[in-house]
């Protein structure tokens, strides 16, 4: 495991949060520099064992994306080097795996879109025939495509515990009517444009989580990681069928592995064999490698 960084310890930067992926450090008070580790989290849980190279590869795929998007919505993203703002001798903490980023009001809500009856939506789908409220035709099976992408918003959880979807009503009480508008049709417009072009790379985003900041002049601005394999569903189009949730290019090999092996999904999470660490590490790779050619 010596090329996976579990938690970074930049020194010269005051640590503001440690969330269960992400380092963010305060460098002045415009800007902040975020380290992508190699932890993995699963059913909210921070797996002790780290995969490695997983933040590079999160880093990369996130920063592609805000670059292809950027015409429909601006991003966090200054242009800074990372290495430029730390000491010299963490220099190599942050190499491919940081960014820094402007200082923003981060909004309340984690933006949910969906494009495929899967996970929850389809456990919600099974018993209301609808999707967080929203009523679907009836007769759609697992992993059907949706008539049109769903906006399914969600509140931000601390870390250890689980976020709760919300109706769109909510959503408006949370952020206001007008603002709330936006938030729905920037997500869907960033979902569409994303998912045409995935097709394009063999890859199926079912769906994806995007959250948003305003900066100081009320500007929604585009935040956080933005279509990776951990904010994403992946699946690959030739192992896509109707009826059964395909194989995804995510952290699912974990998930599939922890629920057989019959851990209660309660903290500290159990160590992690060398092989499901390394298929992970792979499927991860793998997306990538799609994804940017």
């Amino acid at each position: 495991m010596t090329d996976a960084l579990y938690e970074s310890t930049i020194q010269s930067l005051p640590l503001i949060h440690k969330g269960k992926v992400r380092d963010i450090y305060a460098i002045d008070d415009k800007r902040m520099l975020i380290v992508t580790s190699d932890r993995l989290s699963a059913f909210d849980v921070v797996m002790p064992t780290p995969i490695p190279n997983k933040g590079k590869v999160l880093t990369a795929v996130a920063d592609f994306w805000f670059a292809k998007l950027a015409h429909i919505l601006p991003n966090q993203l200054t242009g800074d080097a990372p290495e430029a703002v730390v000491a010299p001798d963490e220099r190599p903490q942050v190499a491919g795996r940081a960014v820094v980023v402007k200082r923003l009001k981060a909004l309340p809500v984690e933006a949910i879109v969906r494009g495929y009856l899967v996970g929850s939506g389809w456990a919600d789908y099974q018993k209301t025939g609808a999707v967080c409220g929203i009523a679907l035709p009836a007769g759609l099976r697992q992993a059907d495509k949706l008539p049109e992408p769903l906006f399914t918003p969600s509140t931000k959880a601390a870390v250890g515990q689980h976020d709760e979807n919300i109706d769109y009503a909510a959503c408006e009480k949370l952020l206001g009517a007008e603002l709330a508008g936006r938030v729905r049709a920037a997500a869907i417009a960033l979902y569409r444009e994303a998912a045409d072009y995935a097709l394009t790379r063999g890859i199926i985003i079912a769906d994806t989580k995007f959250e948003f900041g305003l900066d100081e002049h009320g500007t929604l601005t585009l935040i956080d990681e933005v279509l990776t394999p951990d904010s994403s569903r992946f699946w690959p189009v030739d192992e896509y069928r109707v009826g059964s949730n395909p194989p995804s290019f995510d952290k699912q090999y974990v998930r599939d592995w922890l629920t057989g092996s019959g851990w209660n999904k309660q903290a500290p999470g159990p160590e992690l064999p060398a092989e499901v660490v390394a298929k992970t590490a792979e499927k991860y790779d793998e997306a990538l490698r799609r994804l940017l050619g």
